[in-house]
């Protein structure tokens, strides 16, 4: 049975006592289909002394849990998805539902650098438009300026009157 939970992935449990809180897998276990999460379904176990030295002690560990009760946490939008499986340079990577982004760490990568250039490229952009929309708009009021000092004055009062005339 294949599984979509691979070691190293942070996962989110869906179901049970730990519903809510995330971890990383540290185990895998596909026979039984359990996943060993880090700080996930801790249980109290009672060790009996077995030599005459040792002292009896309460340990706590972690507990396997059912792979159907987690879901991977997607490393580029961060929430919870299902995994869905496509080809990307004739290798079968792991996607995200929500993003389409990988889930394997070697195209995450990848992904990640891509995404930062992106960002630069939109940040260098946005950046540009201020410096356009600034020297637009002084250009908007010099001309503001310069069409109101070329305007006679009796423009304004024959339209203050005519608006007048109508109101009477």
């Amino acid at each position: 049975m294949s599984m979509t939970v691979k070691k190293g992935d942070n996962v989110l449990v869906i179901t049970g006592k730990d519903k809510g809180k995330t971890g990383k897998v540290t185990d895998v276990s596909p026979k039984s289909n359990k996943v060993l999460v880090d700080g996930i379904n801790i249980v109290t176990k009672h060790q009996k002394a077995r030599k005459q030295d040792e002292k009896s002690q309460i340990v706590k560990k972690n507990a396997p849990i059912e792979a159907s009760n987690v879901m991977v946490v997607c490393p580029n939008c961060g929430k919870a998805t299902r995994v869905a499986h496509s080809e990307v340079g004739g290798k079968k990577v792991r996607t995200c539902k929500k993003c389409s982004g990988a889930l394997d760490k070697e195209f995450v990568k990848v992904a990640k650098k891509e995404a930062k250039k992106e960002t630069a490229k939109k940040e260098t952009a946005v950046k540009a438009e201020p410096a356009k929309k600034e020297t637009a708009e002084k250009k908007e009021t010099v001309k503001k300026t310069t069409t109101a000092a070329k305007k006679p004055a009796s423009t304004t009062q024959k339209s203050k009157k005519t608006t007048s005339d109508k109101a009477e």
